[in-house]
């Protein structure tokens, strides 16, 4: 059997949150408890989007916790370069793999001609309206002919039939994704892979065996695995964990006192706290507990996290800010 290998993937476009520390916790447990190793890749591909400076910050906020991490951008390893942006090579050799088997296809509608589109049902929030095909046969003069006049995004040919797979977390998973996205965007217009190719290609490329990851990107997972089949890739194991949401059952933000990880230490936060509050939310300490990242691997498995969201009381976020009695 191989050595587990599990990673977390920040993106450097907004700060850490609880919820996004929860999740790195409970990959960081799963790749210690399993004696393996763990690899913390930046996920920047979205240009425009990433701020400077915050990739140095969130690897240092995930220190702080107690998080530390085998391969990773500030540390090297053999499966590198773990930005994301510094891998396009491999994402653009995948791609024209996929076009030269057939697999992908020059796009050329925009995401409003999409929504237009009679009958275009909404899809997974991340791909928006369901694809018709409307460029799937075009003939190869119609394909030039518009190449004329615009750049063509590239979508994946998705094949009929259901994508079964097994989560650690949520069990058994069906997904039509014909049925339910249609063809896939996975290079944009401007020559950006889309995350869906990206991920795929670099978590094969290093090797990873198990994606613990929100569940937000449980939808994400079928497209993924068709990837994989096309690439003759081998998928890792998935585990979707519960997001984090606030009293009103959304996902945290500023209204519910979602304060960022850096804000939580800058006004005085115990790491411990912080990590007990996460390991509770999590049913591995009990309410109020101060622990280290460390003193929750022996024991842990990802059957022990319960796949229902998490609810962050708003005054538990408070106390971990509140002066503390001597």
């Amino acid at each position: 059997m191989s050595l587990y290998r599990g990673r977390f993937a920040p993106s450097p476009t907004g700060p850490l949150h609880l919820g996004n520390a929860r999740t790195a916790l409970l990959s960081w447990l799963a790749a210690r408890a399993a004696g393996g190793a763990y690899v913390m890749r930046v996920e920047d591909l979205d240009g425009p989007r990433v701020r400077p400076g915050l990739e140095a910050r969130i690897l240092e906020e995930l220190r702080w916790l107690g998080l530390d991490w085998d391969e990773g951008p500030d540390v090297g390893g053999p499966a590198g370069p773990y930005r994301q942006s510094e891998r396009r090579p491999r994402h653009a050799a995948a791609l024209e793999a996929l076009r030269a088997a057939g697999l992908a296809y020059p796009c050329f509608c925009s995401r409003a001609e999409v929504a237009a589109a009679s009958q275009a049902p909404h899809g997974p929030s991340d791909e928006g309206p369901r694809y018709p095909g409307t460029c799937r046969d075009l003939s190869a003069a119609e394909v030039a002919r518009r190449a004329a006049t615009r750049r063509p995004a590239w979508r994946f040919r998705v094949p009929p039939g259901p994508v079964v797979f097994e989560d650690a977390v949520h069990g058994r998973c069906v997904h039509d994704v014909l049925a339910e996205t249609g063809d896939f965007v996975v290079t944009r217009a401007d020559g950006i892979p889309a995350y869906q190719l990206a991920v795929v290609v670099d978590d094969a490329a290093m090797g990873i065996t198990e994606v613990v990851r929100g569940d937000d990107l449980l939808p994400s997972t079928a497209r993924q695995l068709l990837l994989y089949r096309a690439l003759g890739l081998t998928p890792p194991r998935f585990a979707h964990v519960p997001l984090v949401t606030g009293e009103d059952g959304a996902r945290l933000a500023k209204r519910h006192g979602a304060l960022s990880l850096g804000e939580l230490r800058a006004r005085g936060a115990d790491a411990a706290a912080v990590t007990g509050l996460l390991a509770a939310l999590s049913g591995l300490a009990p309410a109020g507990a101060r622990v280290a990242p460390r003193d929750l691997v022996a024991g842990f498995a990802l059957r022990k996290v319960a796949p229902r969201p998490v609810v962050l009381a708003t005054a538990e976020v408070q106390r971990l800010v509140a002066p503390r009695s001597s």
